[in-house]
C-alpha cells in the first residue's frame, strides 16, 4: 500500500477518522500492512498484544472458544473496523481470537504509536472512549441474549436485523443469509443442527421462505412475535 492509501484506510475508521491530516500521515508511516488468506488466524485470544489492527478489505471474525471446542462469535467486521483496542489501554493479552473469513488486508499499529497518537490528538482520544463504550454495550447485549433468550429468539432477532439492514422490516423484504449455518450457530452460541432445525420450523410456519441463499420474510409480525419483542411505537408528530 502507498502512504496515501494507508492514510485513507485510517481515516475511514471511527477511532482515527477525526484526526488532522498531519497526524494521520505520521501514524500511517508507522503502520504495517499484513495480508491474510481466508481461514488464516490474525491472532489468538490470550496472546500478548503488541498493538491494534485496522481492517482495510475483506472480513474478519472475532470469537471465543470454550473448553469443549464450541465457538462463540463476538463480532464480524469489514473495512473501516479496528480490532484489539482494549489491550492498547490495559496492557493485557488479546481478549479473543480473530480469523479472516475471506482474503483480507489489515494494517498493524504498535500500541506505543497508538498511545502517543492519542496523547497528541485529544479529539481522537474522545473517539476512542466512544468506541470502547460502544464495544461494551454490544458485549452487554450479547450477554443478555445468550443468558435470557433461547436459540429461536436469537435467530429471529438476527433475521429481523438482517432484514432491517436491507430496508423496512415488513412482509416481502428479502436478504441473503449472512453466513453458513455453522457460522450463524457460532454467532448465536448454538450448533449447526439446531439452527437448521429452527430455520425449517420458521419455513413450515410460513414466517419465511428460503430461495437458495436468500431469505424472504412472509410474515413480519409473526417473526417479530418469535423474538418476544414489542412492536415499535407509532410516532406522534404534530
Amino acid at each position: 500500500m502507498t502512504l496515501p492509501e494507508r492514510i485513507d484506510a485510517l481515516r475511514k475508521t471511527r477511532l482515527f477518522g477525526n484526526a488532522p491530516d498531519k497526524a494521520l500521515q505520521s501514524l500511517a508511516q508507522c503502520a504495517m500492512e499484513h495480508r491474510l488468506q481466508s481461514g488464516e488466524i490474525l491472532f489468538l485470544g490470550g496472546d500478548p498484544a503488541r498493538g491494534l489492527y485496522v481492517a482495510v478489505s475483506g472480513a474478519l471474525r472475532a470469537f471465543r472458544e470454550s473448553e469443549e471446542g464450541r465457538e462463540q462469535t463476538i463480532h464480524v467486521e469489514r473495512a473501516g473496523a479496528t480490532f484489539a483496542e482494549v489491550p492498547v489501554f490495559d496492557d493485557g493479552p488479546y481478549p479473543s481470537t480473530v480469523i479472516a473469513e475471506e482474503d483480507s488486508l489489515v494494517l498493524f499499529v504498535k500500541k506505543e504509536d497508538v498511545r502517543r497518537f492519542l496523547l497528541e490528538n485529544p479529539e481522537a482520544a474522545l473517539s476512542a472512549l466512544s468506541l470502547m463504550a460502544s464495544r461494551l454495550r454490544k458485549v452487554t447485549q450479547l450477554l443478555e441474549q445468550l443468558s435470557l433468550q433461547d436459540v429461536a429468539q436469537r435467530l429471529a432477532v438476527m433475521l429481523m436485523e438482517e432484514a432491517s439492514a436491507r430496508g423496512k422490516f415488513q412482509d416481502g423484504v428479502s436478504f441473503s443469509l449472512p453466513d453458513s449455518h455453522q457460522r450463524i450457530a457460532a454467532r448465536l452460541g448454538s450448533v449447526r443442527e439446531v439452527i437448521t432445525r429452527i430455520l425449517h420450523r420458521f419455513i413450515n410456519e410460513h414466517l419465511i421462505e428460503v430461495r437458495g441463499h436468500r431469505v424472504v420474510v412472509l410474515n413480519a409480525a409473526g417473526l417479530r412475535a418469535k423474538t418476544k419483542m414489542a412492536p415499535p411505537r407509532a410516532s406522534h408528530r404534530p
